[in-house]
């Protein structure tokens, strides 16, 4: 049982991007579905499943590569962290590389792209960055 597991998560992708795996699998949860999700729209990796196991479910991403065999996700941040939590304002919400990233927010309407938020006028829980 890992403290964070939304660390974990991005741990695992970064690791698995690093050596040119074609997928990997993490324990499965909620909020990790819904930001596997959000990395699958907006085009970070090329699918995801949930996998049903006896003991627990687990969840299996699909990496997503380029041309020259370049990961699409060039990098992940985790910014708000279980011993120091980061809120933002709906006017407060960073833009992540110049528009090239994106900032994951848990907002009061569920899990969700800072520029969507922005637009809905929300803030909340800054998770992570991704570019």
């Amino acid at each position: 049982m890992t403290t964070d597991p939304i660390a974990d998560m991005l741990t695992r992708i970064r690791n698995a991007n690093m050596v040119r795996q074609e997928f990997v699998v993490m324990p499965w949860s909620k909020m990790k579905m819904a930001m596997a999700k959000i990395l699958k729209e907006e085009g970070f990796i090329q699918d995801y499943e949930v996998l049903k196991g006896k003991p627990a479910r687990t969840m299996k991403l699909v990496l997503k590569y380029t041309g020259r065999n370049q990961p699409a996700i060039m990098g992940l941040k985790r910014v708000s962290k279980p011993g120091l939590r980061m809120y933002v304002g709906a006017s407060e919400i960073p833009r992540v590389y110049g528009g090239l990233g994106i900032a994951i927010l848990s907002t009061s309407k569920g899990i969700m792209v800072g520029q969507k938020a922005w637009k809905q006028k929300l803030g909340g829980e800054l998770l992570c960055y991704v570019w």
